[in-house]
C-alpha cells in the first residue's frame, strides 16, 4: 500500500539543523490527563446518573453509542476545553477520549460501517440529536429520539450533593443568583435586557458552597426572582427528606428580596439574608451615621464603616410584616457607599457587622462559581434554536462543572491545585501530551517526559485510588 505523506512544516533552523514538523506522530493525544476525570466518574457516578435522566427510543440492535457514552463524550470534551460540536468531527478519532468514555474498541477498528472505522466516538450530527429531540418525541421519530427529562436532572444534581456527604450536615447555606447568557442569533425566547444591555437569557442558579444544585434557563423578560421560590422549595424538600434536622440559610442579592420568598422561609424555619435596594426611607434611617462616617473619614483618610440595626416595613403592602434590616453606613475615597440587607437572623446572636461582612458578603464566592462555569465550561454557549436545546446545553455544562468540582474536591485535596479554577486545572492537569498504544491486553499511555506537574498528578491519582468505586 502506498503511504500518504503529510504536509511538511519547515521552521526556522536551529543552528545548522533544519527544524521539520509533520502530523505523522501516530496516536498522540494532548488530553491524556483526562483519565483522572474517568476515575472521578467511577467513584461518583455523575454521568451514569445523568444518563438515567434520558429515555432512549432507538432500536437497540442499531445502537453503537449508548446514551451514557454520548453524554460522557459531550461532558468530557467541555472539561477538556472543546466547546463546539464541530470539534467532535476530529475528537471522535482520539483514542484518549474514547478510553475516557469507556469504549472497548478505543480505535474504532470494529465499527459497523466501514466509513466509521478508525473513529470510536460519535460525530457532531449524532451528538446534535440530543439537543434537538423534542419533549414529546417517541420511537416514531426518524432520527431524534433520545428524550431529556429535566425534572429528573434537577433531582440528580441535588442527589449528587447529598451523596457527597457521608453524614448529614448541621447547617448549609443556599445561594441563589441570576446572570446573563448573551444571545447572538434569533433563538427562541430572545429578549433585550436593559441592565445587561444585550439580548440574553437569564439563568437561575442555586449553589451550596461549591456544589451546584440547580441551573434553570429562563428568558430575560422576567423578574430576577421569577421561579426562584418554586426552585428553592424543590431543593429544600429534597434535602430535608435526607437531612430532616439540617438548619438552612438562604442568601441572595436584592433581586431575590421578595415577600413571598421571605414569608415562605419564615414559615419553614429557614433563615435568610437578602440584599435590600436603597430608597429614601432607608437612607434617611442612617443619615446621621453617614455624616459620622464622612467626618471620621475626613479625619483619618481611611475608609469608615458604621453599622446599624433597625426594624423596617414597606409603606405599600409588598411586605407582610416588619423585619430586621442591617445598614452599612460607609464612606470611601470615592464617596459614600450605603448598603442594606434584610435578615431573619436574631440580633442577639448575629450582630450587624457579622451579618453583613461575614455572612452576606461571603455570597460573592457563588459569583465566582458562576463565572467559572460560564467562562471555563462554556455555560454561555447557548446558540441552538430552542430553549429546550439550550437548557440541555446548560445541563451539560453543569455536569461538566460537577465533574471538575469532584476532581478538585476528591483528587486535588492537599495539592497546589486544591483551590484552582477549572481553567487552571485543565491547563496544568488535564492537558498532558501522551503517545497511546492499544494492544490486545492493554492500552498504554506514555506521558510526555517533560510534563512539569508530575507530583500533583501523582498525588491526585493516589487520592482517587484511596476512594472506593461506586456500585
Amino acid at each position: 500500500m502506498t503511504e500518504c505523506k503529510t504536509k511538511r512544516f519547515e521552521f526556522h533552523a536551529l543552528s545548522k539543523r533544519e527544524v521539520i514538523a509533520h502530523f505523522d506522530g501516530g496516536d498522540i493525544s494532548s488530553d491524556a490527563g483526562g483519565l483522572l476525570l474517568r476515575e472521578v466518574e467511577q467513584r461518583t457516578g455523575i454521568l451514569k446518573q445523568f444518563a438515567e435522566c434520558f429515555t432512549d427510543y432507538r432500536k437497540a440492535e442499531w445502537i453503537e453509542h449508548p446514551v451514557q457514552d454520548l453524554l460522557a463524550q459531550k461532558a468530557y470534551a467541555l472539561c477538556l476545553g472543546y466547546e463546539d460540536l464541530n470539534d467532535h468531527d476530529q475528537l471522535r478519532a482520539d483514542p484518549a477520549l474514547a478510553v475516557m468514555v469507556g469504549k472497548a474498541d478505543p480505535k474504532g477498528e470494529h465499527r459497523m460501517e466501514s466509513r466509521d472505522r478508525g473513529k470510536a466516538l460519535a460525530g457532531k450530527s449524532t451528538l446534535n440529536r440530543l439537543e434537538l429531540t423534542k419533549a414529546d418525541a417517541s420511537s416514531a421519530e426518524r432520527y431524534k429520539k433520545i428524550v431529556m427529562n429535566p425534572e429528573a436532572i434537577d433531582r440528580m444534581m441535588v442527589e449528587q450533593f447529598l451523596d457527597a456527604h457521608p453524614r448529614a450536615e448541621q447547617q448549609i447555606i443556599l445561594d441563589m443568583d441570576a446572570t446573563e447568557d448573551p444571545i447572538h442569533g434569533h433563538q427562541e425566547g430572545r429578549f433585550f435586557h436593559g441592565y445587561y444591555d444585550c439580548y440574553c437569557y437569564l439563568p437561575l442558579y442555586i449553589f451550596c458552597g461549591e456544589f451546584l444544585l440547580s441551573a434553570k434557563l429562563r428568558t430575560s423578560d422576567v423578574d430576577p426572582a421569577k421561579g426562584a421560590l418554586e426552585d428553592l422549595k424543590r431543593v429544600v424538600s429534597q434535602i430535608r427528606k435526607r437531612w430532616p434536622r439540617v438548619h438552612i440559610l438562604v442568601r441572595g442579592d436584592s433581586g431575590f428580596c421578595r415577600d413571598a420568598i421571605m414569608t415562605w422561609c419564615e414559615r419553614e424555619g429557614i433563615d435568610y439574608v437578602f440584599g435590600l435596594a436603597k430608597n429614601p426611607r432607608l437612607l434617611k434611617e442612617i443619615e446621621v451615621n453617614m455624616k459620622a462616617a464622612e467626618a471620621d473619614f475626613n479625619k483619618s483618610g481611611e475608609p469608615v464603616r458604621i453599622f446599624k440595626n433597625f426594624r423596617y416595613r414597606t409603606l405599600e403592602d409588598t411586605w407582610s410584616r416588619t423585619r430586621r434590616v442591617v445598614a452599612k453606613a460607609e464612606h470611601l475615597n470615592k464617596g459614600s457607599n450605603p448598603r442594606f440587607v434584610v435578615t431573619s437572623l436574631p440580633q442577639y446572636q448575629f450582630p450587624a457587622p457579622v451579618v453583613y461582612e461575614t455572612i452576606y458578603c461571603a455570597r460573592g464566592d457563588m459569583e465566582n462559581r458562576i463565572k467559572e462555569q460560564q467562562m471555563g465550561l462554556f455555560a454561555d454557549r447557548l446558540s441552538t434554536e430552542s430553549i429546550r436545546g439550550n437548557q440541555f446545553r446548560l445541563y451539560c455544562s453543569s455536569v461538566a462543572y460537577m465533574l471538575m468540582h469532584a476532581l478538585r474536591r476528591l483528587a486535588l485535596k492537599d495539592t497546589e491545585l486544591e483551590n484552582a479554577q477549572c481553567t487552571t486545572i485543565r491547563l496544568k492537569l488535564l492537558k498532558i501530551g501522551a503517545q497511546i498504544e492499544v494492544t490486545v491486553r492493554r492500552v498504554w499511555f506514555r506521558f510526555a517526559a517533560g510534563y512539569p506537574y508530575k507530583q500533583a498528578f501523582e498525588h491526585a491519582f493516589n487520592n482517587l485510588q484511596a476512594i472506593p468505586l461506586r456500585n
